[in-house]
């Protein structure tokens, strides 16, 4: 459980950087440059990740709740719309006319979601964790960037796209969970 602590606070302390201590920032990329300050960024997060995963495989799950019998449906149905917001957050999109930070409140969506199908405590720290810092720097990005000044959508076309593709990497993503989660997302 600690790997999975650690790698759950790595991942916020480093995303955290920009926002809370952007002279922290504007040092390191006046020293080191842009590309090197991304290399290093890069370099923490996959190591966060690397102890998620460390974590999240040494630890024994202990039951903290019980999940509901409708959790999994509902997860199913949160993780689509959390993979449209992820997409969205890529380009433009008519979702950035309603959602002001549609990356992180997908991870906030996709926190919910597991937190709501898995009852555990290492689901707790991973999935809790996570969405409360995207929760966290949606607050504290609003306070940062003040008034939000809401874009002009694209057409339709750009729309419908965006649906189709965020569809099909949805599928994957259900086809793949075994492999990278251990887990199957489609009851049986």
């Amino acid at each position: 459980m600690v790997w999975l602590c650690i790698g759950v606070l790595l991942f916020m302390l480093v995303h955290f950087i920009p926002t809370l201590a952007p002279g922290l920032k504007e040092s390191m990329l006046r020293r080191v440059g842009a590309q090197p300050y991304r290399g290093i960024f890069s370099l923490f997060l996959v190591s966060a990740i690397v102890l998620m995963v460390i974590g999240w495989r040494s630890t024994t799950p202990e039951l903290v709740y019980l999940p509901p019998s409708w959790g999994m449906p509902l997860t199913s149905v949160l993780m689509l719309f959390s993979v449209m917001l992820f997409g969205a957050a890529q380009q433009p999109t008519r979702i950035k006319r309603y959602v002001r930070h549609p990356q992180l409140t997908g991870m906030a969506v996709w926190s919910v979601g597991h937190l709501i199908s898995n009852g555990d405590s290492r689901s707790l720290i991973l999935f809790g964790g996570l969405g409360l810092w995207a929760l966290i720097e949606m607050i504290l990005l609003n306070k940062r960037e003040g008034a939000w000044v809401r874009p002009y959508g694209p057409a339709l076309s750009v729309e419908v796209r965006g649906i189709v593709i965020s569809a099909v990497v949805f599928f994957v993503l259900v086809y793949l969970h075994p492999y990278f989660a251990g887990v199957s997302p489609i009851p049986r």
